[in-house]
């Protein structure tokens, strides 16, 4: 016992100093990203000049603050639609890890069947006798709901017959995932061709509403999809967090081979998982064509975006999704924003700028846990 002392004293220091340089590390990475934070906010709120090279395309918000609440505002209803797509895929990625390189493909997909859906409604007189030019909430949700289900069996078929059977084989998975997109899209553009549609709103929802701060007028189709992204939300939050299912699923979260150990059917987990996994992907895609428009190549945008998210929130995390599609949401619009009037196109980059200080302070993303 005497002779092992010091060797055992030896592995407490090493592993108190390894303790410490990690606790560094962190601090150090929590303080760049702070200062990445920090630095935008700076600029926007009082640096920002209203004339000039420099001049922004909406002027410091010390001098209009309406236009800083508008683009507050542009970023918080940008990161509700971002967070309806990216939940499905971080809660798939999260559970399975797969990484669903179709859910793009699922998301164009969703909308353009809501949209033909619609156009067949109002084509046809179903809509309760109203014209193409007075949708109403029938024609929008009908289509919406129709199409969020098909699209959550198209999930679920894709995983019980390619990727059940190559589990743990992520590589693999993503190939057959990517070959399953690529055909998706390659029909897509087959049937409903490469010009740019949007879905219509219901008449009540294409309207503007006064928010009541510094006179701000908004469009209630945004605030609308907000609303949607936070009863989402709440509904994930609840079901994982309250119910057996959801319990299971955290568990499979951090150890999938000890819930299987247990006599939980994970096939069943998997399964539902996948689901509404792909349900959110399609509900988003009827919502992404009604606030933007459908066309080819939508769906690799938003399959980036879903990675961004999961990025910088971390697999498997709620919060940490609903954190990622914020700070996705707050990058691309204040940086479209209040960067210098000639440089706006950069404005893509400081999303993956965000993304790799991300990375440097938490590889695991800022809520990811080891799998």
């Amino acid at each position: 016992m005497t002779a092992g002392a010091p060797a055992l004293g030896s592995v407490t220091r090493r592993a108190r100093t390894q303790a410490l340089q990690a606790r560094a590390l962190r601090i150090v990475g929590w303080t760049l990203l702070a200062v990445l934070v920090l630095v935008p906010a700076l600029w926007v709120l009082f640096l920002a000049p209203t004339t000039g090279k420099l001049a922004t395309s909406f002027g410091s918000a010390v001098h209009d603050p309406k236009d800083f609440l508008i683009t507050v505002l542009n970023g918080v209803t940008a990161a509700a639609l971002y967070f309806v797509v990216a939940s499905g895929f971080t809660l798939i990625f999260g559970l399975m890890r797969v990484v669903n390189m179709a859910h793009g493909a699922f998301f164009l997909f969703g909308g353009y069947v809501a949209l033909r859906l619609q156009r067949d409604l109002v084509g046809q007189g179903a809509g309760f006798g109203l014209t193409s030019a007075q949708v109403n909430m029938t024609n929008w949700l009908v289509p919406a709901i129709v199409a969020t289900l098909l699209i959550a069996a198209m999930g679920l078929a894709m995983q019980q017959v390619f990727l059940r059977w190559n589990q743990g084989q992520e590589l693999r998975q993503a190939l057959i995932t990517i070959a399953i997109s690529i055909i998706l899209a390659d029909q897509m553009l087959a049937h409903f061709g490469g010009i740019a549609e949007d879905i219509a709103w219901p008449r009540n929802f294409d309207t503007f509403t006064n928010v009541h701060v510094s006179g701000v007028i908004y469009t209630t189709t945004r605030l609308v999809i907000l609303g949607i992204a936070i009863g989402i939300g709440l509904l994930l939050w609840v079901w994982l967090k309250r119910t057996r299912t959801g319990m299971v699923i955290r568990a499979g979260v951090d150890d999938r081979a000890m819930v299987s150990a247990l006599g939980i059917n994970i096939q069943l987990t998997f399964a539902i998982a996948f689901i509404v996994g792909s349900a959110l992907a399609g509900l988003g895609g009827v919502i992404g064509g009604s606030f933007a428009s459908l066309a080819p190549g939508v769906d690799a945008n938003w399959l980036l975006y879903s990675l961004v998210v999961v990025i910088i929130g971390g697999m498997g995390s709620l919060g940490g999704a609903a954190i990622g599609a914020l700070l996705l949401g707050f990058t691309s619009n204040f940086s479209a924003a209040y960067l210098p009037a000639n440089y706006t196109y950069y404005s893509i980059i400081f999303t993956f700028v965000l993304v790799a200080f991300v990375l440097a302070v938490r590889p695991l993303g800022l809520f990811g846990r080891p799998a």
